[in-house]
């Protein structure tokens, strides 16, 4: 180069009113954890720090690539700390320097005047505008008026962030990965955005099945829309796919996007890859900034959190990263337990020195995030930031235990670190090479029983066809001795967990059981301390022995559906339902345990339960393209959960031959499903026409509350 040659124009030299300013982000996965005690707060935290880090940089957006949301239907606290912070950061007098250049009107809400970009709306301050994709967790579902909707549709709504990438595929191909021909596959429209001289196009593409993604890429079918000059664009990419395959998922090649897009920001991968990669025979680069809290204890999520930004002059742009402080350090140790033996001189059948050794590497790890910790405060300080307390850290040790005839309980050992660490329950990792010794193999533990689907002479198949989660329970939890709580009501808590996706069956459980033991030992009166043990034996064989008589007795069933009724379950099923998908009369029948019924004839005084599991059963009609088919979980969950029967609706529903005669010659048939999903009820002749007029209301007003469920 010529000394008095002109360097070619960077962002560092270029004028400041001509460069986009974004603070890129993906994976927030606000709510993860919510109800632990230590992390809870986490995610929400640290979003909290990406909303000042782009209000200290002074970016002219936001940029977020999927999984805003842990779940798809986020709790009332989730959606009200998020709103809170967007409104705190985002909106205010500072104006907006980026200009819409694309119509207003594409994305927005139907049936409603207001624009899709919140900072085009007269009514809305803004002052950072915040860009959004769905992804996996958070994506769109149900079937309503207005079609799949998700959380971000209410937050742009509200003119909080500003929703791109929604595409109804079409009902015929929703679920298959490989469409018909007629179908027009993934369209894409861009937000194109100017500031002074250099002009921005955001294409954005919400989660899609991979599979499905695959397709439409090979095939050419996904259309991008493009201005006329789209090579004088800087062109933004953004998706949230798999990167990189997870058996039996499938992952999206990277060289298989349009030429003219000159960045991609790939979201749903957690490990933070910021720099800019080149993609092999494309002009494109890939950022990948990666989760903002970690959801897993991989070694993807042990890199360093970081959000990006990005720079951008006409067709150049700069990555810069920005730690993260409000992330919890996570150390991740890999040790194999024979080989270690070897190396320190122990054996590892003798329980006390593995547990030493263990209990030494782990609190090498402790030292280790500490120390990283305190480092990371001491370079903020000297950058003029303030300093952090310090957070419980995130330790995983994976101990490879081949060849070891037996492990102790990894919970109980984690419980030694319960106020250092933030993680003590899974602080340890078990697992075994596959290449396992017939010792190994035949060895059978408290802790890891051999159960019967473990036979090598079965084969695959046969495995297969063996496998109940209720057999696998049984065995389980016959190897583990329990001293205090029954098998027998443990495995019901379990399959109702499993089966019924129950999230409070276990601790409903165990709270009755104590309480039950707690009451028995002071009807004992006084119980030296050596014949503590004698008497929680026989009171837990005594309330396993009452549990197999009531469920032989047909009373169990009843009483897990008033607990599965419970009100926290009920919370957390769906955070947007309304008090009238609740009821006010449930109250009374879920407070306190009822003694079984002595006769099953309807009780008028009572008012119908609402049905809380027909959400979902409304079928979808033929006539709509653009709504996307409900998903086989709605499917599974269609047919209302069993509770206590003694109201109204609830006796009705019974099928007749679980009914005794009673004077009432009223029979309850089980017909075919309508496509409301209620049962058809038929009765017998009688001459009391109040029984039908009261059935009439029960059954409407249990059809009333699925619809209002369902939309």
């Amino acid at each position: 180069m010529l000394d008095n040659e002109a360097p070619p124009a960077t962002n560092r030299n270029a004028y400041q009113e001509d460069i986009i300013r974004i603070l890129v982000a993906t994976d927030n996965h606000i709510g993860y954890l919510e109800r632990d005690p230590i992390r809870g707060q986490d995610s929400i935290n640290t979003f909290k720090e990406i909303l000042q880090l782009a209000v200290k940089h002074d970016v002219d957006m936001i940029l977020l690539g999927g999984d805003l949301f842990h779940e798809n239907r986020p709790s009332r606290d989730c959606l009200y700390q998020v709103m809170a912070l967007l409104r705190e950061y985002t909106l205010g007098d500072k104006p907006v320097q980026l200009e819409l250049l694309s119509d207003p009107d594409d994305g927005r809400a139907e049936g409603y005047s207001f624009p899709a970009v919140n900072y085009e709306d007269p009514n809305l301050n803004v002052a950072i505008p915040v860009f959004s994709i769905h992804g996996n967790h958070d994506d769109p579902q149900g079937a309503g008026s207005q079609g799949a909707l998700c959380a971000l549709d209410v937050l742009s709504v509200s003119g909080l962030i500003n929703y791109m990438g929604k595409f109804d595929l079409p009902l015929s191909s929703a679920s298959n990965p490989n469409p018909i021909e007629s179908d027009s596959g993934i369209s894409i429209r861009p937000v194109l955005l100017c500031k002074g001289q250099t002009r921005l196009g955001l294409y954005g593409v919400g989660n899609v099945k991979d599979a499905r993604m695959h397709f439409e890429l090979r095939s050419n079918r996904v259309r991008m829309y493009m201005p006329s000059d789209k090579e004088d664009w800087f062109n933004i990419l953004v998706v949230h796919q798999n990167r990189v395959p997870h058996p039996p998922t499938p992952a999206v090649p990277e060289g298989l996007f349009d030429d003219c897009i000159d960045l991609v920001v790939w979201g749903h991968e957690h490990d933070c890859r910021i720099v800019p990669e080149p993609v092999a025979g494309r002009p494109y680069h890939i950022t990948q900034p990666g989760s903002s809290v970690a959801t897993s204890l991989g070694e993807g999520e042990g890199l360093e959190k970081h959000v990006a930004l990005l720079q951008i002059h006409n067709k150049e742009f700069e990555l810069k990263p920005l730690p993260l402080r409000t992330v919890r350090p996570f150390m991740l140790g890999d040790i194999s337990l024979a080989e270690a033996a070897e190396e320190e001189g122990f054996d590892v059948s003798d329980q006390i020195a593995v547990q030493k050794f263990l209990r030494a590497r782990v609190n090498a790890l402790i030292d280790q995030a500490n120390q990283l910790w305190d480092e990371r405060n001491a370079h903020a300080v000297e950058e003029g930031e303030e300093e952090l307390p310090r957070m419980l850290p995130l330790v995983r040790l994976k101990v490879d235990t081949t060849n070891v005839p037996a492990m102790s309980n990894p919970i109980r050992f984690g419980q030694e670190f319960t106020g250092r660490i933030a993680n003590p329950r899974d602080v340890l990792s078990f697992h075994r090479s596959k290449a396992r010794s017939a010792a190994s193999r035949t060895a059978t533990s408290a802790d890891q029983p051999e159960l019967s689907i473990d036979d090598p002479d079965l084969t695959t198949s046969e495995k297969l066809a063996k496998v109940r989660v209720q057999t696998l329970v049984q065995e389980y939890l016959a190897a583990q001795e329990l001293q205090v709580l029954g098998e027998a009501g443990m495995n019901e808590a379990i399959r109702m967990f499993v089966e019924k996706d129950d999230g409070w069956a276990i601790q409903t459980h165990v709270s009755n059981a104590l309480r039950a033991l707690m009451k028995g030992v002071q009807e004992n009166g006084e119980v030296d301390e050596e014949e503590l043990d004698d008497v929680l034996v026989k009171l837990k064989e005594q309330h396993n022995q009452e549990y197999l008589e009531k469920a032989r007795m047909g009373k169990t069933g009843k009483g897990k559906g008033k607990e599965n009724a419970s009100a926290p379950a009920d919370s957390d099923a769906d955070s947007m339902l309304m008090d009238v998908d609740g009821g006010e009369e449930d109250g009374s029948d879920f407070d306190e345990p009822v003694p079984p019924p002595k006769k099953k004839k309807a009780a008028p005084a009572k008012k119908a339960a609402p049905a809380k599991k027909g959400r979902g059963k409304k079928a979808v009609s033929s006539e709509s393209e653009e709504v996307i088919e409900l998903d086989e979980d709605d499917e599974d969950d269609a047919p209302p959960k069993i509770t206590k029967k003694t109201n109204r609706a609830a006796i009705l529903s019974q099928p007749a031959k679980k009914a005794p005669a009673k004077k009432t010659t009223m029979t309850t048939t089980k017909g075919k499903a309508s496509s409301s999903g209620q049962g058809t009820l038929s009765f017998a002749p009688s001459g009391r026409s109040s029984t039908r007029t009261a059935a009439t209301r029960a059954r409407g007003k249990m059809a009333n509350v699925v619809e209002v469920d369902s939309d």
